[in-house]
């Protein structure tokens, strides 16, 4: 639905962006986790890195290829957990409806953890957690030790760290950018039984609250970060089996891991 008052009022938008970032920059963790992220800056210089996606074609890309290469899990990833032995580098969870119906698993792992820090309010601060300021800038951020920007998806979250950390190649799995839900883009809905659109069927089941995707918006933000990595002399290809993300060029995961960096 279109807003009833349109006009672009740039000093809202701006006293808005200062008075978030001001709150953030007044609480003690905001410099723990600055200082950690900025630990974390270019640490891998020039090496690839696989992003592992939540989508039902996750099930088919063969994860014990992964072993020796930096992946970067997001959300409820740890719900592979019982099936697989695969385990990622970190995950990255930006999502309020996630950050709170995973906090438990993200209150006990010791897996490296990237999140919004609205999941302050559910997980406990200690030295794996990594808390993210997220602003509404629509920018990638080549730093991620100032602020980020969310893009629609949690997958630009990630591009944006895989390029903080350095990678100079990523590829994607799992993402299928294709959902079978239907309704407006970011309406929160309760979802059913079931769950046809991630690689788990009870990812969003049981009447947890989820928003719908924004394929539009997760798009121009898969075609930012494709830019900047392009303009850094950095690579984003897919290596999801099927899916209908056509913005990166395809690459089967095993050959983008036998390719040199």
């Amino acid at each position: 639905m279109l807003a009833t008052n349109p006009t672009v009022n740039p000093y809202r938008f701006a006293a808005y962006e200062i008075y978030n970032r001001l709150r953030w920059d007044l609480d003690i963790e905001s410099w723990r986790s600055r200082r950690r992220l900025l630990a974390w800056k270019n640490r891998y210089a020039g090496r690839s890195s696989v992003i592992v996606c939540n989508g039902p074609s996750l099930l088919k890309s063969d994860l014990s290829l992964l072993k020796d290469t930096f992946t970067i899990g997001m959300n409820k990833i740890n719900l592979l957990f019982e099936r697989s032995d695969f385990r990622p580098s970190c995950i990255v969870s930006v999502n309020p409806l996630v950050l709170e119906q995973n906090a438990d698993f993200f209150n006990q792992t010791n897996i490296p953890l990237f999140l919004d820090n609205f999941a302050r309010r559910f997980v406990h601060p200690r030295p794996n957690v990594v808390f993210l300021h997220s602003a509404s800038q629509i920018k990638f951020a080549r730093d991620c030790s100032v602020s980020i920007y969310q893009g629609y998806t949690v997958t630009f979250v990630a591009l944006q760290l895989a390029f903080h950390m350095g990678f100079a190649r990523v590829g994607l799995i799992g993402c299928d950018h294709s959902f079978n839900a239907k309704g407006p883009a970011n309406k929160t809905v309760v979802s059913k039984d079931q769950d046809s659109d991630h690689f788990d069927p009870n990812y969003f089941a049981g009447g947890v609250r989820w928003q719908l995707p924004d394929l539009a918006g997760s798009e121009t933000a898969y075609a930012l970060a494709g830019a900047v990595y392009a303009a850094a002399g950095r690579q984003i290809h897919n290596c999801t089996e099927g899916g209908r993300l056509e913005l990166f060029t395809r690459m089967p995961l095993e050959t983008f891991l036998q390719s040199p960096p």
